[in-house]
């Protein structure tokens, strides 16, 4: 958020308190993680909260491991579990890119573009028509990534081989408040919808888990019974 002039935060101002997050103030919607765990406690979230873990803990490889990355997952995720907002929240776990892993798939085409760097389907050239709203550059989707819902709501032992992207996290926020769509040719008008990876059927809730950062193992507190009768 910090390419945006709305919500830039370049020299990492606190909010004037506690309970101003998420309200328009000097740190401009944009805060440490230390603010996000201070405002868990205080109960007062907002209704959305994108994370990004410190480098050191965000997986890339020269700097970060799986291990640190999983330190950081699991420690926010049995966080938000013991919390009050648990029964209501949806966690997605979504990456930025794939640090450079092959993938043999080709990737879907969502657009057109014709810039010196295309070459997909001729010289200076992917595609013919005219690109979504003039934007080039925005030809087709990278490399597959991993996605993840965790949710008292998420379906249980299922994957979803749906078609979406980042911008499916977006698409899923605007339609949960009736937002309406960005605009200006976005891609969360084409983005395929999370909504398959959710039972909305109260009976079917899925337990918390609490697991070992370290280890990932199942640690000691979670609804117990509920997952002794579900093995």
């Amino acid at each position: 958020f910090q390419y945006y002039a709305r919500t830039a935060n370049p020299t990492h101002k606190p909010p004037i308190s506690i309970a101003a997050i998420g309200t328009t103030d000097q740190a401009n919607h944009q805060y440490d993680i230390t603010r996000f765990c201070q405002a868990l406690d205080a109960n007062n979230l907002p209704s959305v909260s994108y994370l990004k873990a410190a480098a050191y803990q965000d997986g890339h490889a020269g700097y970060s491991n799986p291990v640190l990355e999983q330190q950081f997952l699991v420690t926010t995720i049995n966080r938000l579990m013991k919390s009050a907002y648990w029964e209501h929240m949806a966690i997605v776990i979504c990456y930025d890119d794939s640090d450079g892993w092959y993938d043999h798939a080709m990737p879907p085409v969502v657009n057109h573009s014709q810039t010196p760097f295309d070459v997909f389907t001729g010289p200076n050239q992917s595609g013919a028509n005219t690109p979504l709203g003039g934007y080039q550059g925005r030809f087709a989707y990278g490399p597959r990534l991993p996605l993840l819902v965790i949710s008292p709501y998420a379906k249980q032992n299922f994957v979803d081989h749906g078609l979406t992207d980042q911008t499916s996290v977006l698409r899923f926020i605007e339609d949960n408040w009736n937002l309406g769509k960005i605009g200006n040719s976005s891609f969360d008008v084409l983005a395929g919808s999370l909504v398959n990876m959710f039972d909305f059927d109260t009976r079917h809730h899925a337990h918390r888990l609490i697991l070992d950062p370290n280890t990932g193992e199942r640690a000691g507190w979670c609804d117990q019974a509920a997952w002794e009768s579900s093995e």
